[in-house]
C-alpha cells in the first residue's frame, strides 16, 4: 500500500478548506483516508499563525512509515524543518511555436524591418 500525505478539499464554493491528510494513493482525493494530520485554510493571510496547522509528532510518524508528501504538502513540511523544499517546476516548451513556423516569423520580421528602412533611405 503506497501512502500519500496529501490535501483534501473541503469547504463551500469559492470558499476552499483543506485538510491534510495520510491517505492511500488509489483513494479518490476527497474520499477515504487513514488519518487527518492537518488543516490548511488559504484564505487567511501567509503571516497568519492559523494558516497551516500540522500535528508534527503524527506527520513524523507517517514519514518513518514510507509515507511521500504531495508537492504542495511538502512545501508546508520544509516550512517546519520536517522535509526538504520540493523542486521547481521546469517550463516545457510545448507552448513555443515549432522550428518552422519560428523560421517564418524571423523571416517576416527581417523583410518587414527591411520594409522600414527602404523608404527612410
Amino acid at each position: 500500500m503506497s501512502l500519500k500525505i496529501r490535501m483534501s478539499r473541503g469547504g463551500a464554493k469559492k470558499r476552499p478548506f483543506y485538510s491534510i491528510v495520510v491517505a492511500d494513493s488509489r483513494s479518490p482525493r476527497d474520499g477515504r483516508f487513514l488519518e487527518k494530520v492537518g488543516t490548511y485554510n488559504p484564505l487567511l493571510p501567509r503571516e497568519g499563525g492559523n494558516r497551516v496547522t500540522l500535528k508534527k509528532e503524527r506527520v513524523e510518524h507517517w514519514l518513518k512509515m514510507g509515507a511521500t508528501p504531495s508537492e504542495r504538502v511538502q512545501g508546508f513540511l520544509a516550512e517546519i524543518g520536517l522535509a526538504e523544499k520540493p523542486k521547481q517546476h521546469v517550463q516545457t516548451t510545448k507552448h513555443l511555436p515549432k522550428k518552422k513556423a519560428q523560421e517564418r516569423a524571423a523571416a517576416a520580421a527581417d523583410a518587414k524591418a527591411k520594409a522600414a528602412e527602404a523608404p527612410a533611405q
